[in-house]
């Protein structure tokens, strides 16, 4: 059997944590890092990284430039760069992005699509 290597986030280089204990609803635009321990409902519009830990429940569609899921996202996620789905992570909803990585044990239940950087078709 396969090792999996987990990849820990230092959450002290994060520009933003929205803690475990709160519940946010909304629409959310950054350009920095931000990680999400709780839970989210609503849109999100980032030019930089997110963060879902792993029991972080978000139920939104996300677009930015790399999405690193550990948690649960129901909705689309659209990122520049990549998305990762590591651990356990469940994603219900597509997925869009140039590299997709999805580590033993997740679930994603919706379409991939992988595209070049540039944003046209691989």
């Amino acid at each position: 059997m396969a090792e999996i290597h987990e990849q820990r986030v230092n959450e002290n280089k994060l520009d933003t944590v929205l803690a475990e204990d709160i519940s946010f609803e909304g629409e959310a635009s950054f350009t920095r890092e931000l990680m999400i321990k709780g839970r989210y409902a609503g849109k999100i519009r980032a030019t930089g990284d997110l963060y879902i830990a792993p029991d972080a429940v978000v139920e939104a569609d996300i677009v930015a430039d790399s999405v690193f899921v550990r948690g649960k996202v129901k909705g689309s996620i659209n990122a520049g760069s990549r998305v990762e789905l590591q651990g356990n992570a469940v994603v219900i909803g597509d997925i869009t992005a140039p590299k997709i990585v999805m580590d033993t044990g997740c679930r994603f239940d919706g379409i991939s699509r992988m595209r070049s950087p540039e944003g046209g078709t691989a």
